[in-house]
C-alpha cells in the first residue's frame, strides 16, 4: 500500500514541480499588481480589485472551454496517436481566437461587472481602463492555454514554465515603469492602468517565444505540425472539444465567478473591505497553486493511462494523487494561518487595511483544505472525460452556499447576523461552507465514478452465455 503510494507520488511529482512554478508565475502577475498598487493608492488598489474579478471570471471561463483539449491530447498520447494528439492542439488555437471576440467585447463594454460592483465614480474610471487595456491581451492568454494544455497532456511542462517564468520577467519591471511612470523620460504614472499595458506587452511577447518554440523544437516533429501556419478549422473536432469543454468551462467559471463576484459585492462596502479582500484572495490564489499542480499532474497520467487501456492504474493514480493533494493543503494552510501577521505586513502597512485582511485568513486552513479536495477530485473526473455532473455540483455548492449565502449573511439580510460575520467575514465564511459541501460531494461522485469503471471491466470480462 505505501510502497505504491510512494512510486505514485514518484510519478506525479516530476510533472507537477514545473506546472507550480509556472503557475506561480502567473499568479505572480497579480500579486506583483497588488503588492505595487496598495503602495500606490487605495482608489487604484481598489480598481484593480474589481478589474481583477470582473477579467479573471471572463479569462478563466473562455479558458476553461479550451483546455479541453488537454484530457483528449493526454489520452491520444497514451494510446501513441501523435498526429492525431498535434492536429486537436490546431483546432484548439481555433476554438481560442473564436471565443476572444466575445471575451474582448465584454472586456471593453464591462457593464454588468460596473452595475454589480457599484464603486465610485474615480474607482470605476478607472476599472473601465484597465479593462480595456487587459482586453488586448486576452486572445495571447487564450491562445497560450492552448499550447499549455497541449504540452502538459504529453508530459512537457517544463517549456510551458520557462516561457511562463520570461514572461514574469519582463512583467515585473514593465508594471514598476508604467505604474509610477519614469519624469526623467516623459513618461507619466499611469497607475493601475500601467500594470494591465505590463501585461498585455508580456503575455504577447510569451506567445510569440511559444510559437517559435513549436517550430524550433526537435520535440514537436512527432506531432506533424505544418510550420509556420495551424491545420485547417475541423468544425467536427471543434463540436467535440466543445462538447467537453462547454462543462469544464462552465466548471471553471461558476468557481471563478463564486470568488471574483465577492469582490464585487464587497466594494459597496468601502474601498477598505475591498483592498483587504483583494489582499486575502490573493494569499489564497497563491496556497491553491500547489493542488492545481498537483491536480494537473495527476489528471495527466491518469488520461495517458486511459488512453493506453491501463484503466487499474489510472484508478490508483487519481486516488493517490487526491490523498497527496489533502496532506500538502492541511500542512500549507495550516502554516499560512500562524503566520498570517507576518505575510498580511508584506502587503500593506494601513492599518485599517490590516484590520481588514486578519480576519478573513481565519477561514484559509479549511477554505484551503476543501479547495484542494475539489479542484484533485475535478480533474480526476475530467481525464475521464466526465465533466457535465462536477459542473452542477460546483454551482449548487460556490453560487448556492457560497455567494447566495454570503450576501445573506454578509449584508445581514435577516437581521440575525453577528457582528464579526458582517461584511467580508460573511462571505468568506459562506464561501468555506460551499466549499467543504462541494468538495465531499466531488470525492464521493468519483469514488462512484471509479466503481463502475470496475463494474463495466468485469462485466467485458465474463465469459458469454
Amino acid at each position: 500500500m505505501i510502497s505504491g503510494w510512494r512510486d505514485s507520488a514518484r510519478r506525479i511529482a516530476p510533472l507537477a514541480w514545473p506546472v507550480l512554478i509556472g503557475q506561480l508565475s502567473v499568479v505572480a502577475f497579480g500579486t506583483v499588481d497588488t503588492l505595487l498598487v496598495a503602495r500606490y493608492s487605495a482608489p487604484d488598489l481598489a480598481a484593480l480589485a474589481v478589474g481583477a474579478a470582473a477579467y479573471i471570471t471572463t479569462f478563466i471561463g473562455l479558458m476553461g472551454v479550451v483546455l479541453a483539449v488537454s484530457p483528449i491530447v493526454g489520452q491520444l498520447f497514451g494510446a501513441r496517436k501523435l498526429h492525431e494528439a498535434g492536429y486537436q492542439m490546431h483546432q484548439a488555437m481555433w476554438l481560442a481566437l473564436a471565443l476572444a471576440v466575445p471575451g474582448c467585447l465584454l472586456l471593453i463594454f464591462p457593464w454588468p461587472f460596473l452595475a454589480l460592483a457599484r464603486a465610485a465614480p474615480e474607482v470605476e474610471a478607472k476599472v473601465q481602463a484597465y479593462l480595456a487595456t487587459l482586453a488586448f491581451s486576452l486572445p495571447a492568454s487564450l491562445l497560450f492555454a492552448a499550447f499549455r494544455g497541449f504540452n502538459t497532456a504529453v508530459s512537457r511542462p517544463k517549456a510551458v514554465m520557462m516561457l511562463q517564468l520570461g514572461g514574469l520577467a519582463m512583467k515585473v519591471p514593465l508594471s514598476v515603469l508604467l505604474l509610477n511612470g519614469w519624469p526623467g523620460i516623459g513618461l507619466p504614472a499611469l497607475g493601475v492602468v500601467g500594470c494591465a499595458l505590463a501585461t498585455a506587452i508580456a503575455l504577447w511577447t510569451q506567445l510569440l517565444l511559444a510559437a517559435w518554440l513549436l517550430h524550433r523544437d526537435p520535440f514537436y516533429e512527432r506531432f506533424a505540425l505544418p510550420r509556420w501556419r495551424l491545420h485547417a478549422p475541423d468544425f467536427k473536432a471543434v463540436r467535440a472539444q466543445l462538447r467537453l469543454g462547454v462543462p469544464m468551462g462552465m466548471g471553471v467559471l461558476i468557481e471563478v465567478s463564486a470568488f471574483s463576484m465577492m469582490a464585487l459585492f464587497i466594494a459597496r462596502m468601502g474601498t477598505t473591505q475591498v483592498a483587504g479582500h483583494q489582499v486575502a484572495i490573493n494569499i489564497v490564489s497563491v496556497l491553491f497553486m500547489l493542488p492545481l499542480a498537483l491536480a494537473n499532474a495527476t489528471s495527466t497520467l491518469v488520461a495517458q493511462r486511459v488512453g493506453a487501456r491501463d484503466l487499474p492504474d489510472a484508478r490508483r493514480l487519481g486516488w493517490h494523487g487526491l490523498q497527496l493533494g489533502l496532506v500538502v493543503s492541511v500542512l500549507m494552510g495550516g502554516s499560512v494561518y500562524l503566520a498570517r501577521g507576518s505575510i498580511v505586513g508584506l502587503y500593506s502597512s494601513d492599518p485599517l487595511v490590516v484590520a481588514a485582511v486578519m480576519p478573513l485568513l481565519a477561514w484559509v486552513a479549511v477554505f484551503h483544505v476543501a479547495d484542494a479536495m475539489q479542484v484533485l477530485a475535478t480533474f480526476v473526473l475530467r481525464a475521464w472525460r466526465v465533466a457535465t455532473v462536477p459542473m452542477f455540483i460546483l454551482a449548487a455548492g460556490l453560487w448556492g452556499i457560497g455567494l447566495g449565502g454570503g450576501y445573506v449573511v454578509g449584508f445581514d439580510v435577516f437581521g440575525i447576523t453577528p457582528r464579526s460575520l458582517l461584511g467580508a467575514p460573511g462571505y468568506w465564511a459562506a464561501a468555506t461552507a460551499g466549499l467543504v459541501v462541494v468538495g465531499l460531494l466531488l470525492t464521493g461522485f468519483l469514488a462512484w465514478v471509479m466503481r463502475r469503471q470496475v463494474a463495466v471491466e468485469r462485466a467485458a470480462a465474463a465469459p458469454g452465455p
